[in-house]
């Protein structure tokens, strides 16, 4: 059925309740491809707290997206199968506990219509706080529902993209995925079988599973804590990027970086195929 503007500018979703663990903590630093290496120490600190020396676990601040996985303003009635993410944005407010229960308050913030067979955008904001009330996070999210567009509303509005420098990187690295990684970061919660399901893959327009975008979010994140934060998730105030392509689990995922300040811009590529799959990257640091 078509979108129902007001019916969706409307939706919100307050005081949901989650709770997470050491356990989620370490999954999702495995999922995003930290631990690879069973000496590095400085990841091994966010995917093992069995140490003869003791030392704190530490969380990978992106984390912050599947810690109330499935948290989100109410039911959207989109088209599954042409439903894609568009870009992420989490501004972090304190650094995340190993564990903590949540109190989660959802709420739509804007939809734009792009045309009759060119999708729409719906943009969501998901406020993180912990049981005293004090925020931990505040996410924004856009989903681009390829399959629902023309419903007739504003198509003008949305967030201008931040700009890269037009200079060559200051830094480019190489992230290997693993060819399971998606079947890995989906037990962080997003069981959509887009990422797991070859059929489903194709209906949706693909020739095999796709790694999740939040994955590579989290790929990017994983990289600026090696390059400009000295793994401190302590140092991240923002974290924000579009999605413009997927990867497929077993590519490697080419960063590259530009520092300013404390302002790191990044996108990301996949070399192999000459696809960008990150565009508009921004990170603020602390």
């Amino acid at each position: 059925m078509p979108i129902n503007y007001d019916e969706l500018m409307a939706l919100k979703n307050l005081g949901q309740k989650y709770a997470y663990s050491d356990r989620e903590v370490m999954l999702y630093a495995y999922g995003i491809g930290m631990g690879g290496d069973p000496l590095n120490e400085k990841e091994l600190a966010f995917v093992n707290e069995a140490t003869a020396t003791a030392r704190p676990l530490k969380v990978v601040p992106t984390f912050a997206s599947v810690a109330a996985w499935g948290a989100g303003p109410g039911e959207m009635n989109l088209n599954r199968v042409m439903v894609v993410d568009g870009e992420r944005d989490i501004t972090f407010h304190r650094p995340l506990l190993v564990a903590e229960k949540l109190i989660v308050d959802s709420r739509v913030l804007a939809v734009f219509d792009k045309g009759q067979d060119k999708g729409a955008v719906i943009r969501h904001q998901t406020v993180l706080k912990n049981e005293k009330g004090e925020e931990l996070a505040t996410l924004v999210a856009s989903r681009f529902a390829r399959g629902d567009g023309g419903f007739g509303g504003p198509s003008e509005g949305q967030p201008e993209p931040h700009k890269v420098p037009t200079r060559s990187p200051d830094k480019s690295i190489d992230i290997s995925t693993r060819p399971d990684q998606a079947l890995i970061y989906r037990l962080c919660g997003d069981r959509n079988p887009l990422h797991s399901d070859p059929e489903f893959a194709g209906r949706a327009g693909f020739p095999r599973p796709i790694l999740h975008g939040m994955c590579t979010y989290g790929i990017t994140c994983r990289g600026i804590l090696q390059t400009y934060a000295d793994y401190d998730p302590s140092a991240f105030r923002q974290h924000a990027a579009r999605f413009s392509s997927p990867v497929y689990p077993g590519e490697t995922v080419t960063l590259d970086l530009w520092k300013d300040g404390n302002v790191i811009s990044f996108e990301a590529r996949v070399k192999a195929r000459n696809v960008a799959v990150i565009k508009s990257g921004k990170t603020v640091l602390g």
